[in-house]
């Protein structure tokens, strides 16, 4: 047996994150409601341990093990489901009386077909809120429950006791904080598991904003809104926006902002009562993801995603020209009917509106979502690992669908790192900004072999010969916006390419990037600091 801990329990909620400054919200969600749908005295029984899909399985087994429950549940999801199992295994081995519960997205569709289901008691799919607690009581006090698969009960939003008094001050203090003021989407893109969503379900927003003041009153400075659609109803959306504006000091330009907020937003949906407030936020305090996937109207329609792509584009436009907002962008590669030249349009398209980021994703089939109506009309074929991407289509052929994952990484490594800004735009210009990174992307793979594992001066070094030797650039224009931008990324090594360059910098002042409030990160300091550099870089090319 092992040994027991001093806090032994009965029941715990764990799962494993992708990194350790993300909190799970789904498991306070769960632990918040333990006594208002379990039974009294349910929650005093119950812990919560967060782990990272980096540690080894055996450690976490020990961990749990150690508080001697008998019944553990699991949140799965695509990022954490085959180190999950391995947990599972594990503890089915050591401990088959603990019950092992599981629920999320992952287990949510396809159990049948999945180990992990097979490995577990129970599986709850949908909403856990009020079913988890429910079983635990029975698993405890009985009777026990005959079905293995449990449909998750969907309760009113006002029965459900709100989460954020779980936080710890370590988590307010060191984490990234998951708020929600709604559940559910009303749109239907068949990639996403929202779609599947019959609506979106709105918190009582005097009650939300209640715990958002409590939130702050404790420390709290960085809250992430998981809402799908932060914007869809404007006063409610302006309310949340005025609650953060107040508690900003925005009367000295020079003291950085302490709060942090990340929104989801409808992209074509931004009113002037939206912009009035969005214009007053400072630099490093706001972020917007703006979810694109696609400016192909065709596959917009097949993938019944609803979108006006010219009040698109003009929101993008003033998010960028006239306020201090975060843009993360977001594309989608793989999509059914979707070819490389039509992408790469939308990609160009995206890019002249100058986001601060692209994100560049590739199409993953996840379990339960529409977008496999489509399999067999447009040849889809998913790897059956996770994360479940898209291999080739009827438009894109497997090798075609490397070379655009090799994109997406090096995309991410030099475009959204925001330390190649002068560089960037002399390597994505004249022309397409898709094909001329394409050709660094294949560039890059012939010379080197790899995706992962590039030291920054590496890549600076790999940077200039391309330029020089590949699109035969101007060597002395090349070394001069190479440095300018090393010296703005705080780096402190010596680029082959900038030896002599570094030396003669080293007797002169280094320009200093402005801080951007505290716990910001590096990444998002540098956007803020140069992309309207960036933006009028461009704006001045396309003029030209």
């Amino acid at each position: 047996m092992p040994a027991v801990s001093p806090d032994p329990c009965a029941i715990v909620l764990a799962t494993l994150n992708a990194k350790y400054i993300h909190a799970s919200l789904g498991l306070r969600c769960l632990a918040a409601n333990m006594d208002t749908h379990g039974g009294p005295g349910l929650r005093a029984q119950t812990r919560l341990r967060e782990f990272v899909i980096q540690q080894r399985p055996t450690q976490i087994v020990e961990d749990l093990l150690g508080l001697s429950p008998q019944v553990i549940g699991f949140g799965v999801y695509i990022w954490n489901v085959m180190e999950t199992t391995q947990v599972v295994r594990l503890l089915k081995a050591l401990r088959p009386d603990i019950s092992i519960v599981l629920g999320g997205p992952e287990v949510s569709h396809e159990t049948r077909e999945q180990e992990i289901c097979r490995l577990a008691d129970h599986v709850i799919t949908g909403w856990g809120d009020v079913s988890f607690p429910k079983l635990c009581w029975s698993l405890l006090h009985g009777p026990r429950p005959l079905m293995k698969v449990i449909a998750g009960e969907q309760p009113p939003l006002a029965e459900l006791a709100l989460p954020y008094g779980e936080y710890t001050d370590e988590d307010l203090t060191r984490r990234l904080l998951y708020v929600e003021a709604s559940r559910g989407c009303p749109f239907k893109c068949e990639f996403c598991l929202s779609s599947l969503d019959k609506t979106a379900w709105a918190f009582e927003l005097d009650r939300f904003m209640a715990q958002m003041q409590l939130l702050y009153e404790r420390g709290a400075r960085n809250f992430k809104f998981v809402d799908r659609t932060f914007n869809l109803k404007v006063d409610v959306s302006v309310r949340i926006l005025e609650f953060f504006l107040a508690r900003i000091s925005v009367g000295d330009a020079a003291a950085a902002p302490d709060i942090f907020v990340h929104f989801e937003v409808v992209p074509d949906s931004l009113g002037d009562r939206l912009k009035d407030l969005i214009a007053q936020f400072p630099p490093g305090s706001l972020q917007f993801e703006v979810g694109i996937q696609s400016f192909n109207p065709e596959v917009q329609q097949r993938i019944s995603r609803r979108q006006d792509n010219l009040k698109t584009a003009d929101n993008l436009r003033w998010l960028v020209a006239h306020s201090h907002a975060h843009v993360h962008a977001d594309l989608i590669f793989g999509l059914p009917g979707e070819t490389l030249a039509s992408f790469a349009d939308g990609f160009d398209r995206l890019h002249a509106l100058a986001p601060h980021e692209i994100q560049f994703g590739i199409l993953k089939r996840l379990r339960g979502t529409p977008i496999t109506r489509h399999s067999d009309d447009f040849a889809m074929v998913y790897d059956p690992q996770t994360p479940y991407t898209i291999l080739q289509n009827s438009t894109v052929d497997f090798v075609t669908m490397q070379r655009i994952k090799r994109f997406a990484r090096y995309w991410e490594m030099l475009a959204n790192s925001g330390r190649f800004v002068r560089a960037l735009n002399m390597l994505l210009a004249p022309g397409s900004a898709f094909g001329n990174f394409l050709n660094f992307s294949d560039w890059l793979w012939q010379e080197t072999g790899k995706t992962h594992e590039f030291a920054y001066e590496k890549l600076v070094d790999l940077l200039h010969r391309h330029l020089t030797e590949a699109r035969l650039l101007d060597d002395a224009l090349v070394r001069a916006a190479l440095l300018a931008d090393y010296q703005g990324s705080g780096a402190r090594g010596r680029p082959r390419c900038l030896a002599g360059l570094l030396d003669a910098a080293a007797r002169q002042p280094a320009p200093m990037l402005a801080e951007s409030g505290q716990a910001r990160s590096e990444r998002q300091a540098r956007h803020v600091a140069q992309g309207l550099l960036a933006f009028e870089i461009r704006r001045a090319a396309a003029a030209a």
